[in-house]
């Protein structure tokens, strides 16, 4: 975050979050709602919405709660899912995705939410907030739902870029681990590099090396590496933070979304299937309903950008007010926290020699 949004905060009591109003699959009016859901909840919240003002503005003024608490910056322009990212660079200045993030660069906002298109965001993100010191590849960092006492483990990368090279992975590590340290209220996190199998010798190059870097930093940094873990691990306990590259990352988040759903859909079969298991579905229900919201990946949409010089949450494309809402959140408890700031430090306390 930039010395001027912290300022803005100090003066007001607020925590401002920029929003991508026209990036959803479910249009603005989805998002409109999500912002509903989380002013009502937190107070402290206050919106820009970015989009075209005669389209969002019936929408705000249709939200009581909205009333004095969101602005609308007028931004013709939309992103679609099939834009390429380098064209949007090109020419994007008109569109809402770009509005948004404009406003965490200048300082008016502490944090941008989009469900835009990924590749796009993470573009624009890494042109007009600049990367981190010492950061080569940005990484979306998501919280995957496991059976550690915190509900969640802390996967990286998930979808930012295909590629990373043993230095990448480390500093994935150590970002990871800050979040995990801040977010969820870790003191010594630990960390896992994602493999075919937990046998030091397996695996490809970059990842023993990776293994090496990671080993050696575990002290100064604060953290516990707990070595190479496997897929069944991303859930687990073993550890709270996976380190793996964005193709790896991306189709693990993406089976486990569709593998939820499918658990979700051959429960309602089985329940329907005779008068006595639709009994036994209402003799359930309070479980069932517990157990829904523990796997309901809504609750815990929103992938962050670490790496950069200020914060961006990243909203599934499908997500409904609900799954908005928790992006949100998630937005408003990286502003309060002030993490890009705790984020910067933990990357530029790298020895010289691994900083270059």
């Amino acid at each position: 975050m930039t010395a001027q949004t912290d300022q803005a905060e100090n003066q007001t009591g607020r925590i401002v979050i920029s929003v991508d109003a026209m990036g959803g699959d479910a249009g603005p009016a989805a998002v409109v709602a999500g912002c509903d859901v989380s002013a009502r909840k937190n107070p402290d919240i206050h919106f820009i919405l970015h989009g075209p003002e005669a389209e969002l503005k019936p929408l705000v003024d249709r939200r009581r709660v909205l009333d004095g608490r969101c602005d609308i910056r007028d931004a013709t322009g939309v992103v679609t899912m099939d834009d390429k990212p380098s064209h949007i660079v090109r020419n994007g200045k008109e569109t809402s995705m770009w509005s948004a993030i404009e406003a965490v660069r200048e300082g008016t906002a502490s944090v941008a939410v989009s469900c835009g298109n990924t590749g796009a965001l993470m573009a624009l993100s890494m042109i007009r907030l600049r990367k981190l010191p010492g950061v080569n590849r940005p990484a979306i960092a998501v919280l995957y739902p496991s059976s550690n006492p915190q509900g969640f483990n802390v996967l990286l990368d998930v979808g930012a870029d295909v590629r990373a090279d043993a230095d990448d992975l480390l500093r994935y590590a150590l970002m990871g681990m800050s979040y995990a340290r801040n977010g969820l209220d870790l003191p010594r996190p630990r960390v896992g590099l994602l493999n075919v199998g937990t046998e030091e010798h397996k695996g490809r190059t970059e990842l023993k090396e990776a293994y090496e870097l990671i080993r050696d930093q575990q002290d100064a940094a604060g953290f516990e590496f707990m070595g190479f873990v496997e897929g069944g691990d991303i859930s687990g306990d073993v550890c709270d933070v996976i380190v793996t590259d964005g193709f790896t990352g991306n189709v693990a988040i993406k089976t486990g979304e569709g593998t939820a759903s499918l658990v979700g859909s051959r429960l309602r079969e089985a329940f329907r299937y005779s008068p006595l298991s639709r009994l036994a579905s209402l003799l359930a229900y309070t479980s069932l309903h517990r157990l829904r919201r523990k796997i309901d990946p809504r609750r815990v949409n929103g992938g962050v950008f670490l790496g950069l010089n200020g914060t961006v949450v990243k909203s599934h494309g499908a997500a409904d007010a609900t799954g908005i809402s928790a992006a949100i959140k998630l937005a408003a408890q990286l502003a309060d926290i002030q993490f890009t700031d705790k984020l910067a430090a933990r990357v530029a306390a790298l020895p010289a020699e691994e900083n270059t």
